[in-house]
């Protein structure tokens, strides 16, 4: 790291960027949910979103740290953030307006189709083969065919079909707000730390160079 010359540096000036950037955080998570429930059954419109707020964030935070270790690091709790933001809205939204297919009576699994890690399982219930297919985007799903799943289905088709063991949206909040705890800890930590930085005129020795 290198010195320059800076003015000094008001501390309650600085604990209120810390403050502002704590805020930030917490109002990323907040909205990208809030679009996550606008853009039921498209996903790829709160994870692009979230995406761009979580990388706002951590150039924010970089500025605050006046380093670039604490910004990378935040990304830890970035993944928590964007993941359950957007997928809290379509859970809750399951739970909250949808219909359990008959546990007398389960689909049984007809057939499977993959693609790398993407699975679709076309499904059978007592009327015949469901309209709807049950996906899959993780490795090793727990069902194979002649398999039987209990599903929870959306009566308005919007959000897609799920299996009812993979729907909690009662442990996504405490997920999110985990992840958001953690992008506040890692705030004042680099509040705390840049402020002590910009006290004594450090700043990266890269910024130096061209």
């Amino acid at each position: 790291m290198k010195k320059a010359e800076s003015p000094a540096v008001a501390r309650g000036t600085y604990f209120l960027f810390t403050l502002a950037v704590v805020v930030l955080g917490w109002v990323v998570a907040a909205v990208n949910t809030g679009i996550s429930y606008l853009a039921l059954g498209t996903d790829a419109i709160p994870i692009v979103i979230g995406l761009i707020g979580c990388i706002v964030f951590a150039i924010v935070l970089r500025f605050l740290h006046c380093a670039w270790w604490l910004a990378v690091l935040s990304f830890l709790p970035a993944v928590f953030v964007l993941v359950r933001s957007v997928q809290y809205a379509p859970e809750v939204t399951l739970d909250g307006r949808a219909c359990a297919r008959p546990c007398a009576s389960p689909p049984t699994v007809l057939r499977r189709t993959a693609d790398r890690i993407n699975h679709r399982f076309t499904l059978e219930g007592r009327l015949g083969e469901l309209k709807e297919t049950l996906d899959y985007d993780e490795d090793h799903p727990d069902w194979g065919v002649g398999d039987r799943i209990e599903v929870i289905s959306d009566p308005k088709g919007v959000v897609p079909l799920d299996a009812a063991s993979h729907v909690d949206s009662g442990g996504q909040p405490g997920t999110l707000v985990m992840g958001v705890v953690g992008w506040t800890c890692i705030t004042f930590l680099a509040g705390l730390r840049g402020f002590v930085r910009r006290s004594a005129g450090r700043r990266p020795a890269f910024e130096d160079i061209g």
